[in-house]
């Protein structure tokens, strides 16, 4: 199971906050954005999977934006408009739109809509493995290679390791790992403490002062990729938002809003 992330770029707050609220409760990470300026900020960091973006917004033409997103090749956008002439859908999708959807619209046809979109993304990019260097996760055989060495998971603690890795370090909190990592609903949210222990002592160089799982304060954890990319660099520095825990416990990560 894999954590996607859409971004929302809607000029209306109400539309933008109904659209988060639904696509959060079908259980992707949501990013909403009122202007251009605030989408380009937040894509140099990253870019989504998936963009809903308004045609109009109060700073610029959206279909400006979807002109660049396309020719990066990384993101899917879906158009929202009020402008339903055939001249206009056409100018969206000829500017690299892969879906168009007047308003009016119902949220049923609009989630519709996005999982058209996720079917054909993870059907072009479903991945046979994921390599972050010296950690290698091989989802076919669900295998764990670190270092050179295979290591002896159990299913549930592979299903929590794939699940972490694929929010590319984004915080997870203990209900989205139980919800997206357990085959069945636990009730028990410290369920996941016990498993991230379990898995720090089999992965992680010092499992008391862990830095490729990290535990993110009043949220949960997070998977930490940088530290695998520079494997020359030992200890490991903590990334930035890293608090180091001078007491020996886990060390810990500034809370994400």
């Amino acid at each position: 199971m894999s954590l996607i992330y859409i971004a929302i770029v809607e000029g209306n707050p109400h539309l933008r906050s109904l659209l988060g609220w639904h696509l959060q409760q079908a259980g992707y990470m949501a990013q909403q954005c009122a202007n251009l300026q605030q989408a380009r900020h937040a894509f140099a960091h990253r870019l989504p999977s998936l963009v809903i973006l308004d045609s109009d917004l109060p700073d610029g033409d959206g279909i400006d934006l979807c002109q660049w997103l396309h020719h990066q090749r990384q993101s899917l956008i879906l158009i929202l408009s009020a402008r339903n002439s055939e001249k206009d859908i056409v100018r969206g999708l000829n500017a690299g739109a892969d879906d168009y959807l007047t308003k009016p619209f119902g949220m049923q046809e609009f989630m519709a809509r996005v999982e058209a979109l996720i079917r054909r993304l993870r059907v072009a990019s479903a991945p046979l493995y994921l390599d972050y260097g010296d950690l290698k996760i091989d989802l076919v055989q669900r295998r764990v290679q670190y270092r050179g060495d295979f290591v002896d998971l159990t299913p549930q603690e592979f299903s929590l390791l794939y699940v972490l890795a694929q929010a590319e370090g984004s915080p997870l909190s203990r209900s989205e790992l139980l919800n997206k990592a357990w085959p069945e609903a636990i009730d028990n949210p410290r369920t996941i403490d016990t498993h991230v222990l379990s898995l720090r002592k089999k992965i992680e160089t010092d499992p008391r002062q862990p830095s490729l799982i990290q535990t993110v304060r009043n949220v949960g954890y997070r998977f930490n990729p940088e530290m695998l990319r520079d494997p020359s660099t030992s200890p490991v520095a903590p990334p930035i938002g890293v608090q180091a825990n001078t007491n020996g416990h886990h060390p810990r990560v500034a809370s994400f809003r």
